[in-house]
């Protein structure tokens, strides 16, 4: 081994010092500067970072499902294309914007020239057309235009087009409500927009991202309605039928049940297309239910009747005189469509006297009047959760003048809407009670957890139970035959209603339209046990103007229909056991003339008369043996007293007709197996056959009520 020079050893030794210090000091040098990244300025440049790949992107969320109350769809959100374009890739392509519009513009039906407009910018994306059809994606996918793309959007749909449509409302193409429920619960259906983390690659698209994956935690919350989907189909399609039949300018029609104050329907014509709303004026989206004010006209007159029995101002056997159809208030004349005389409250409310209803309102006074209505609802809204309800027009009574005293009470000087008519109505036909109008049931999150429910209310009582159904036998002689109602009546139920016609009232130039009326009807049925309240209005008809002409059938058609939807039973008969039993009615009817007319004559009960029927058969007295009962005495009586003393004796009803019970098949007092059925015949109160069934004698009108001397005073 060769010997080492010394000093070149130690110089070995100096550069691999030197070497390991150089070593050294880079070592230093990066860990300083892993140091100073890593530490002290690592959240700085991870910030930097994530800004660069990670970056948050703003979910749009799924817009929440609106359903009736059986759960059937009336507006969802799905997944649709919309197509766009980036101008300058476009131009890469050495692609025409001019030829490549007409091609999109001849795909999608619409104008090249704005196409092209677009495509001539110098911008990275552009609209072409959003919310394409499935179609029309397909055939833009098949032309493989460079620089032309689509993306996913929800947009809303209303699988069922127009019905429905006022109450629902629609959406604009960015999924925000713009009318009706849409609009009213924005927030809950909307949902809250997040913004959210997503790895993006150098493009900018989104490659991943965790909370992306759960559709739920973007979606909007659903809404149960009570709309009945069926109800509301039959509601607007008689609405519309009777509008074109009758040549109307417009018509709604509200249908709620009485029981929880539930809205079954809300109906208007015309109507739109909530998948196009553009396509109709703006006249047509209106929902003239709540916004549209009216005077009600005869409509009104039970709840002034029913506040004067409440109050006690008045007996239901006192007589009301109707002055032959004409009544001088300060310098004005109230006329009756027809001459009419002395009148029991029943029979104000069958012929629908203006002057027997302004006599029994007077009786409250004008403060007792006004509270009556208030307590009814007119006046204010009703609190439905719908954006434009109207509270309608009903002045203080300290600013009525003497007239509005007495036209108010039969329905003039003051205003209502449909759903005030509805929900008045409702109270009586709900033994008094006032309840608040429900139209959304529930709201339910993405997991179908409920977190908002609506339940029945009860408002107020507005009059005594007893009140309201005394009101409501009342207008059960309104559908009955020589009613203003005749053509509300449904064959197999008995019909509670009030007709309403009333000319309008012109608010600019004063005073009232010669030839512009409103036709109305506002009743409930079953009238003993009522399920359905239905109010239908039609705003300025042609052909005829009558309410019980024009909206009455209406009412009819939608009650038949609906009854056989919910499986209410009918409660009559056969057309041979109708046919008899009337028979049986006139054959009594005319027995009762001739008694009366023998009391009028001084003779007895006992004093022979001749009819045309030959004698009558003597009637053997039976005691009713085990199974069997005894038919009672139920003449005179209303047909919910009827019903209870009838069923207390063990024996089915069938009711014909409408108003108080003018006889029965068997007779009273016939005896009958238990569980048969006895056919009970109503026919409208009159002094033939009265209600209570006593009919006045000689010197009860002789000595004239209160009421009606009063005004032989004032005269």
């Amino acid at each position: 081994m060769r010997n080492i020079d010394p000093r070149r050893q130690r110089w070995i030794r100096v550069r691999i010092g030197l070497l390991a210090l150089l070593l050294l000091c880079g070592a230093g040098l990066v860990v300083r500067r892993a140091f100073e990244l890593q530490v002290e300025r690592g959240a700085t440049l991870r910030q930097m970072a994530e800004e660069q790949y990670l970056q948050n992107i703003r979910l749009a969320p799924k817009r929440g499902t609106i359903y009736d109350r059986h759960g059937a769809e009336l507006a969802v959100s799905v997944e649709v294309d919309s197509i766009w374009a980036n101008p300058r890739e476009i131009r890469r392509a050495d692609q025409d914007p001019v030829a490549v519009a007409a091609r999109l513009g001849s795909v999608l039906d619409i104008d090249e020239a704005r196409i092209a407009r677009r495509l001539a910018s110098n911008r990275y994306f552009v609209w072409i057309e959003r919310q394409v059809t499935p179609r029309q994606a397909a055939r833009v996918r098949a032309l493989g235009i460079p620089g032309v793309s689509m993306s996913r959007e929800a947009r809303r749909f209303y699988p069922n087009r127009q019905l429905a449509a006022h109450v629902l409302g629609f959406a604009d193409i960015d999924g925000v409500g713009i009318e009706g429920l849409e609009l009213a619960y924005e927030e809950r259906l909307r949902g809250s927009v997040n913004a959210v983390p997503a790895i993006r690659d150098r493009r900018g698209a989104v490659v991943f991202s965790e909370q992306l994956l759960d559709d739920r935690a973007t979606q909007g919350d659903d809404i149960y309605l009570t709309i009945d989907k069926t109800i509301q189909h039959i509601a607007e399609r008689e609405l519309e039928l009777a509008v074109r039949t009758f040549e109307a300018h417009a018509g709604s029609v509200v249908v709620i049940d009485p029981r929880t104050g539930e809205i079954l329907a809300i109906a208007n014509y015309p109507s739109f297309n909530p998948n196009d709303p553009g396509g109709a004026p703006p006249a047509s989206r209106r929902n003239r239910a709540i916004t549209d004010r009216f005077e009600p006209g005869s409509t009104i007159k039970p709840f002034t009747i029913a506040g004067a029995f409440a109050a006690r101002t008045i007996r239901t056997d006192q007589l009301i005189d109707c002055e032959h159809g004409a009544m001088q208030v300060a310098e004005y004349t109230i006329h009756d469509s027809h001459p009419f005389d002395l009148l029991t409250p029943a029979q104000v409310l069958a012929h629908s006297s203006n002057i027997g209803t302004a006599k029994i309102g007077a009786t409250l006074g004008r403060e007792g009047l006004f509270r009556v209505l208030r307590r009814f609802g007119f006046g204010s809204t009703t609190g439905l959760p719908l954006l434009g309800e109207t509270q309608g027009s009903l002045r203080h009574y300290r600013r009525w003048y003497e007239m509005d005293a007495a036209t108010i009470a039969f329905g003039q000087g003051v205003s209502v809407t449909t759903v005030q008519l509805a929900t008045a109505m409702s109270a009586l036909a709900n033994d008094g009670r006032l309840m608040r109008p429900v139209l959304v049931s529930r709201v339910s999150d993405a997991e179908d957890e409920t977190v908002e429910e609506t339940l029945p209310v009860v408002r107020r009582q507005v009059v005594p139970a007893s009140t309201a159904h005394l009101v409501s036998d009342m207008l059960t002689a309104v559908t009955g035959p020589g009613g203003t109602g005749e053509e509300a009546a449904i064959d197999g139920f008995l019909v509670a209603g009030k007709t309403g016609t009333a000319q309008k009232a012109d608010y600019i130039g004063g005073g009232y339209f010669e030839d512009r009326w409103l036709a109305s009807f506002v009743g409930f049925v079953p009238a003993e046990q009522p399920r359905l309240v239905i109010a239908v209005t039609i705003d300025e008809p042609i052909i005829a103007h009558y309410g019980g002409i024009v909206a009455g059938p209406v009412f009819r058609r939608i009650g038949e229909a609906a009854l056989r939807h919910l499986g209410v039973p009918a409660t009559s008969g056969g057309e041979a056991l109708v046919a008899h039993a009337r028979e049986q009615r006139e054959r009594e009817l005319a027995e009762r003339r001739e008694a009366r007319a023998r009391r009028l004559a001084g003779a007895t009960d006992e004093t022979p008369v001749a009819t045309g029927d030959g004698p009558h058969p003597a009637v053997t007295e039976r005691v009713p043996v085990e199974g069997e009962t005894t038919v009672p005495d139920v003449l005179g009586r209303t047909a919910r007293a009827a019903l209870v003393s009838l069923r207390e004796a063990g024996v089915g009803v069938t009711l014909l007709g409408s108003g108080v019970v003018a006889s029965t098949e068997p007779s009273a007092g016939a005896v009958v197996a238990r569980g048969s059925r006895v056919a009970v015949v109503l026919a409208p109160p009159t002094y033939d056959n009265p209600a209570p069934p006593v009919p006045p004698r000689e010197d009860q009108l002789a000595a004239v009520t209160p009421l009606a001397a009063t005004e032989r005073r004032r005269r």
